[in-house]
């Protein structure tokens, strides 16, 4: 069963509608006890990545994520609190996975946000990507993107510039596209994530 980290700062309703559509059990985590009621977790998450982790600061649920065992899934902004640090507003983030958050530049000649539709080519074969064909096009809306690095990306993205679209360390995963907005790829991927062992 799915627990899914409440704090205020996700895009609650499309996710839960994505895992009601899958018949995919699902409850709120909002205190330390509530991980104990499930076997794996997501932490979604929309906006500004500072203002995110206060909010996850704040419900004293940090300690528990950094110390989970069981499968995390990151989503979009959920993914980038796994992270060191986020240029966006300067914030120090949970560490989990080491790696940093940057602004896409304008000197790359692109629009930002990055908003629509991008392949996602993975770069090991991973069961979180069981069944979906290399290239898949998922959704993106993001201003800023993971740095690249071959250890931790199990799947990358190009907009201007190669950047991590999926990272992975250890039973960490955070995916910057939206699974619940990426049709049947996504809900693979959600269906995939469920079933991880």
């Amino acid at each position: 069963m799915i627990g899914i980290v409440y704090y205020g700062a996700g895009n609650i309703f499309s996710l839960t509608a994505a895992l009601d559509r899958l018949e995919l059990n699902y409850g709120m985590i909002k205190k330390a006890e509530d991980f104990d009621k499930y076997d794996r977790y997501i932490i979604p998450g929309v906006g500004h990545a500072g203002s995110a982790m206060q909010k996850l600061e704040d419900t004293g649920l940090v300690p528990s994520i950094i110390a989970l065992k069981k499968p995390v899934l990151g989503i979009c902004v959920g993914m980038q609190l796994l992270t060191i640090h986020s240029e966006e507003g300067d914030s120090n983030l949970t560490g989990i996975i080491p790696l940093k958050t940057r602004l896409f530049s304008e000197k790359l000649n692109i629009k930002v946000p990055h908003t629509g539709w991008n392949k996602v080519f993975q770069s090991s074969n991973n069961p979180l990507f069981r069944n979906i064909i290399p290239g898949t096009h998922f959704y993106f809306v993001h201003s800023y993107f993971i740095e690249f690095n071959s250890i931790f990306t199990i799947a990358l993205a190009e907009y201007g510039i190669k950047f991590s679209a999926v990272i992975q360390k250890d039973n960490f995963y955070g995916v910057q596209f939206h699974p619940e907005k990426s049709g049947v790829a996504g809900e693979q991927l959600l269906k995939n994530f469920a079933h991880l062992v």
